[in-house]
This record gives structure tokens, C-alpha cells and sequence, in this order.
């Protein structure tokens, strides 16, 4: 169904949507190539929300050359005017003959609409190519769009024998510099980056990108149960203000000083006391946030695991063992084998002297 000059321009295009990896939130991360007669006419790729998508930026480059060509997409175009116009109706208008589409956008309100358009409109097009690339690349905005809550990713620096931080506390530093620069790259994907307070307690982080380049940076979350956070905490200082998930309503002089500093205080209690996970997910997806990756402790941790909120886990390993000491996660004690958490691992390499394993929840 597809050649090999297929696979080579929706590569091309693939690549393109990649440097939009870290600006495009809300947004999906989409390339766009152009081509006609065997010649690269026109490329572009969508940079940023509220800015043209990838298509208009690939139109405009190739000009009136791109009448009678193909365009690559790694994602359907749109078919509906949100903060920019549907990009459906500036590739009918710009005579392109043939879209070869990645994949379907999960979106409902564009979801094989702009599929029929295009065909309405006597464009020939196909589907599928190189799809589980683009998937992976926006697998953060399929979560939100298809199972309403974003892709949770479990970041662990631990030692060989699988504890991250010693009884009092320490934890800094179990790896070495490569994968802390390696974490932050992951922190620069991400919509938001989740910790608990427990974390701001014992390390008083500030979840920004620091090592690397960044031309935003991520929300920053903290699950706090009794709103214990310090108010010279780190985190809540910066443009960006943190939002804080309570469960306890009655600190409110707390609270009020809180939302004085700018911080977003929000109570949500589950039956049992604590906050409630699983709403706080839904509540995020609904905020626009796509991918979190959680820079927490072994209680927040299993306690994400354990409500099945968690997708996807990246562990550092470092050459060294600790010991009596935190393990990565507190699950309950399990009674039989079969009830263990099992993962898939998706990636295993070495980041300097670490080992880092990526591994998603089955």
C-alpha cells in the first residue's frame, strides 16, 4: 500500500513534529511535508498553541507548488475553527491531490471528519503509515482525548537494589549528572510535573527545567494532603505557580496565605481522607495537561500505582546498593505471585554511568 518514498517523507515528517515536542501543550505534536513530482515542495510543523499548524506552515512554503502534490500528515488534519481555521480547507483550496495521513486524530470533534471532507472534497486519502510512531510521539494527547485523564509517567533514580533515598530522608544524589540532565529533558516534554509534599519536605524542590534549554516550563503539581508545604518552599516561588490538591479543609488561614502567594489551592477529598487520585486526573485532563511525569516518593508513588493511574515508569539505576533503605514504591504485601504489578519494558540503555529502563504498565 505504501513505498518506500512513503515511509521516507512521513519519517521526514515525523521528525519535524518532534521539535514541537516541549512547546505545543495543549496542542498535539504534527508534522507536515509536502511533495510533488518526487520533490520536496514544502515542510512545516506546529510550534506552538494558537500559532498555524503544521499543514498552513507547509502550504505557505511550497506556494503555489504545492497544487497537484501529496501531503505527508502524522496526524488528520483538522476540520473545525478553534483558535486557528481548519486546515482541511486550506489544503482543498490549495489543490493538493493526495494526503497520506499517520493517523486519525483521537479528537472527537475532528475524528475522521477531516478525513471526509478531504475525500468530499475528491482528495485520495490513506491511513496508517508509519501510525504507531505518531502514536508514541503524542501518546500524551491520545490519553487525554481517548481515556480522559493524561499519560502519567513514574520518574525513579534508585540503586541496584531498588531503594531511592536512605531511612532519614537523603536522596541526593543516587545518579549522577548524565541522567539528572536526562530527567530534565523528560521534564521539559511535559505538560505538568507532579510531587508530593511529603518530597517538598524532605527535598525542597523546585520542578523546573534547569539543565537543558527550555522555552516553557511545566505546571507544577504537588499532592498535598493537610496543606503541610513551607511557604518559603522553592516551588512556590517563579512565574510558575504551583496547583496544590488538598484534602483537608479546615487549615484555612493555610490556604489563604497560599492563594495569596499566587498558588492554586484545591480541595478534593476522597471518602477516605486522603485526595482523591482519580478525580485530580480527570480535573488535570480537563485543564489541558497531556503528560506528568511524577518526581515523588515511594508513597505517592504506590499510591498512584495502586489506583492504576500510573502509565509508564523511567527508572535510573545506579551501581550501587543502599541497603536498609526507601524502596521505590509502597504497595501492599502481595499474598501470591499472580497478583504482582506487571510492566512491559519499552527501552533499556546506558545514560553515563546509570542505567535507564523505560517501562509502561500492562
Amino acid at each position: 500500500m505504501f513505498t518506500a518514498i512513503d515511509h521516507l517523507y512521513m519519517a521526514h515528517a515525523l521528525r519535524l513534529a518532534e521539535r514541537g515536542l516541549c512547546t505545543t501543550t495543549p496542542n498535539p505534536r504534527v508534522g507536515c511535508v509536502i511533495v510533488r513530482d518526487g520533490q520536496l515542495m514544502g515542510c512545516g510543523w506546529h510550534e506552538a498553541a494558537g500559532e498555524p499548524h503544521a499543514e498552513i506552515h507547509a502550504l505557505s512554503h511550497a506556494g503555489i507548488a504545492a497544487r497537484g502534490g501529496t501531503a505527508y500528515i502524522t496526524l488528520e488534519p483538522c476540520s473545525h475553527y478553534g483558535r486557528t481555521p481548519p486546515c482541511t480547507n486550506a489544503l482543498i483550496e490549495a489543490g493538493i491531490a493526495k494526503v497520506i495521513i499517520a493517523m486519525e486524530d483521537p479528537n472527537p470533534i475532528v475524528s475522521g471528519q477531516g478525513v471526509a471532507l478531504l475525500q468530499q472534497a475528491g482528495i485520495l486519502v490513506q491511513q496508517g503509515l508509519m501510525r504507531e510512531e505518531a502514536y508514541v510521539l503524542n501518546i500524551g494527547f491520545i490519553s487525554r482525548m481517548v481515556g480522559k485523564k493524561p499519560w502519567l509517567r513514574l520518574k525513579i533514580a534508585a540503586s541496584l537494589d531498588g531503594k531511592t533515598a536512605l531511612n532519614n530522608g537523603s536522596s541526593q544524589w543516587i545518579t549522577g549528572e548524565p541522567a539528572r540532565v536526562d530527567g530534565h529533558r523528560w521534564r521539559a516534554r511535559s505538560c505538568a510535573i507532579l510531587t508530593g509534599s511529603g518530597t517538598v519536605l524532605a527535598d525542597n524542590p523546585q520542578l523546573t527545567v534547569r539543565h537543558i534549554k527550555a522555552v516553557r516550563q511545566p505546571k507544577k503539581i504537588v499532592v498535598d494532603r493537610d496543606l503541610s508545604i513551607p511557604l518559603d518552599a522553592k516551588l512556590l516561588q517563579g512565574e510558575e505557580r504551583p496547583w496544590i490538591f488538598t484534602a483537608n479543609t479546615g487549615h484555612l488561614k493555610k490556604k489563604d496565605m497560599l492563594l495569596g502567594m499566587g498558588a492554586n489551592v484545591i480541595e478534593l477529598p476522597d471518602s477516605g481522607g486522603a485526595v482523591d487520585l482519580k478525580a485530580m486526573m480527570v480535573m488535570l485532563a480537563d485543564f489541558g495537561i497531556n503528560e506528568i511525569l511524577v518526581e515523588s516518593g515511594y508513597g505517592l508513588n504506590g499510591a498512584l500505582v495502586a489506583a492504576g493511574l500510573a502509565d509508564e515508569a523511567i527508572i535510573y539505576l545506579a551501581p550501587q546498593f543502599l541497603g536498609r533503605a526507601r524502596g521505590m514504591l509502597n504497595l501492599p504485601e502481595l499474598k501470591q505471585l499472580d497478583q504482582k504489578v506487571a510492566l512491559k519494558i519499552q527501552d533499556l540503555c546506558m545514560i553515563g554511568s546509570d542505567i535507564r529502563v523505560i517501562a509502561r504498565f500492562d
